[in-house]
This record gives C-alpha cells, sequence and structure tokens, in this order.
C-alpha cells in the first residue's frame, strides 16, 4: 500500500460512481469501463466546466486521466475532497505532484508494461535518423531512384557511442538494445546507477560531448525542463544526433530547430514535441529529422497491458484504498 493511501484506508468508505472522475480523453478500454462498470462523469471542456465543477468538485475522490491531460494546479485546487489520482501512461507530469504530495493524494502510473515498447521506438528512431531509411523511402516514392545517380551516404549505426539521459527502466532497456549493435554506453543520471557496466557522466552536457548519439529517456516536468539545451547541443556537435523519447519539455525546443536549421547538428528522431500535437513548422521539411506522433508506447498489445494496469490501480483503491503502482 502506497503510504499516502494509509490514513484513507481507516477510513475507507465506498466510492459511487459520480464520486470519479474522468479527466480529458483515455484509453478507449478505459473510458468504456469508467463508463459502464464505475459510473464515472467526465470533466467537459469550453463554457460547461465552470457550471459542472460547482455542481459536483466537492463530490469526487478519485480523478482518472492520462498522462497528456493530468490533474493541474487550477483543477486540483477546486477538488477539495480529492483522495487519489490515477493515471494511464507512465508520464504524470502534466499533473500538480507537488500540490498532490502536500494534500497527501497518491498517484498510480502505468510502469514496466510500455518499458520495451517504448525502447523499441527509440532504436528505430536511431536507426532512421543515422540510416535514413524513411528519407529513403521518400527517394524512392518521389521516382528520384531513376533520376539521380544513388542516394545520399548515410552513417553507421553500429559501434558507435550512445549517450542515454536518464537510465530508468526505459534508459536500461535500450541500452540493453544498443549493446546488441556494439554500441559504447554512457549515461547521466541524477545518481550512478551501481552494476550497470555503462559509463557515468557527470552532466548532461559532459554526456553529450562524450558521445555520438544523445538519447533522452529522463522524465519530464518543472525539473527537467529544457535539460537539453544550446549549451549541450553544442556539446553533441555537428555530427552529432539527438533521439527524444521522453518528453518534448526536457529539450530547449527553439534551440533544437536552430541547431537542425544550421547544421549544428548532424539530425534529429522526435517522437515529442513541446506542445503537442503542434510540431514546429521549420521541422517539417528538414530530411534529417524522423517526426513520430508520440507513439512510443503505441502497439495494441502494450496499451491493453496499461488499460489493465490502470483499471486494477482505480479498484484496487476503491476496495482498500491501496494503489498497486504507486508513484514513490
Amino acid at each position: 500500500m502506497s503510504t499516502h493511501t494509509s490514513a484513507q484506508a481507516e477510513n475507507h468508505t465506498a466510492i459511487r460512481g459520480e464520486q470519479i472522475l474522468q479527466v480529458g480523453p483515455v484509453n478507449p478500454t478505459v473510458a468504456a469501463a469508467l463508463a459502464d462498470e464505475f459510473g464515472a462523469v467526465r470533466l467537459p471542456d469550453g463554457p460547461e466546466r465552470p457550471d459542472f465543477l460547482e455542481r459536483h468538485a466537492a463530490g469526487i475522490r478519485v480523478a482518472v486521466c492520462s498522462g497528456r491531460f493530468g490533474v493541474d494546479t487550477d483543477l486540483m485546487r477546486q477538488l477539495p475532497n480529492l483522495e487519489a489520482i490515477v493515471n494511464f501512461g507512465v508520464g504524470y507530469d502534466a499533473t500538480d505532484v507537488a500540490q498532490a504530495n502536500d494534500r497527501n493524494i497518491p498517484i498510480s502510473n502505468t510502469p514496466d508494461v510500455l518499458t520495451d515498447c517504448v525502447a523499441d521506438t527509440a532504436l528505430a528512431l536511431y536507426l532512421d535518423v543515422l540510416r535514413k531509411t524513411t528519407a529513403a523511402d521518400r527517394f524512392v516514392r518521389r521516382g528520384e531512384w531513376e533520376s539521380s545517380p544513388s542516394f545520399p551516404l548515410t552513417t553507421r549505426a553500429s559501434g558507435k557511442k550512445v549517450g542515454i539521459l536518464g537510465l530508468g527502466r526505459i534508459g536500461r532497456a535500450i541500452a540493453t538494445r544498443l549493446e546488441a549493435f556494439g554500441c559504447e554506453i554512457h549515461y547521466h543520471n541524477r545518481r550512478t546507477v551501481e552494476g550497470s557496466g555503462y559509463r557515468y557522466q557527470a552532466s548532461p552536457a559532459e554526456l553529450a560531448e562524450a558521445v555520438d548519439v544523445l538519447i533522452i529517456a529522463a522524465a519530464g516536468g518543472p525539473e527537467t525542463a529544457k535539460l537539453v539545451d544550446a549549451d549541450v547541443m553544442a556539446k553533441l556537435g555537428p555530427e552529432g544526433y539527438l533521439v527524444n523519447i521522453a518528453r518534448g519539455t526536457v529539450v530547449d525546443e527553439e534551440a533544437l530547430v536552430s541547431a537542425l536549421q544550421e547544421g549544428r547538428l548532424a539530425g534529429a528522431g522526435l517522437d515529442v514535441f513541446a506542445s503537442e500535437p503542434h510540431v514546429p513548422a521549420e521541422l517539417m521539411n528538414l530530411e534529417n529529422v524522423v517526426l513520430l506522433p508520440h507513439l512510443g508506447s503505441g502497439t495494441r498489445e502494450t496499451r491493453a497491458d496499461m488499460a489493465a494496469l490502470t483499471l486494477e490501480n482505480l479498484r484496487s483503491y476503491l476496495r482498500d484504498a491501496s494503489l498497486v503502482t504507486p508513484v514513490s
């Protein structure tokens, strides 16, 4: 049981459906269960929201949300009796974690079940941005293979020095995959990871300076906002590549666009952006940039596992005020 929920468990009473709030769109399986099994209410958008909150806010005890649409500062303040937040996704930076901690509101997420698919996506971006596979696909589709001598030479993917910013579950899974390509793994973390066997670098800038490719797997949120800034990109250099499967906010996006436009980075593979679903227009026509619509965990199998774990957390909390996978 989460330490945050021990007090709630002592006085836990049955929670009715209308005391469960769906915040924003969620996975279809989760949304169906919230409506059919739990009778949850959904927070509306637009001008009807204030009236809805006036009528329902005091009764809301559990909020269910996604990593993209969390329980933000203003909403949490308007839910005076909120007891728990059940989050679909490993990332929960859209939720005001500081306020939740101050109010002893536990948060659950869905770790582990998406690790492999996100790591696979990182590997796909790594191979694509170095070997330019989707750019080559466009070259063929445009008919240029028949009219041009050859597609430009690309960069070897095997045997590179690769830096991983954030050696958590996903970072370690990425490192394991890259070891099979003969890559030398470096990393930076808030603390060293004992027994990893990888080379620790003391800062993001030192990590970037030591490697050919920087892969970002750090958590989002205020603490990591623009952690990869212009200085880090300068250390990576004009022959360096950047891959981001974490959160767009971890990178200074304006500095990234400038570095790519001016040739101060060799390329980037991006699954996440600072203001999703908006993607900077300057990136659209750059052949050395691979753009994905935040599909890191987007497989049928993983989304089914995430939905099951989300609902397991909700059922557990309703049963005895405990969470299966509380955020520590």
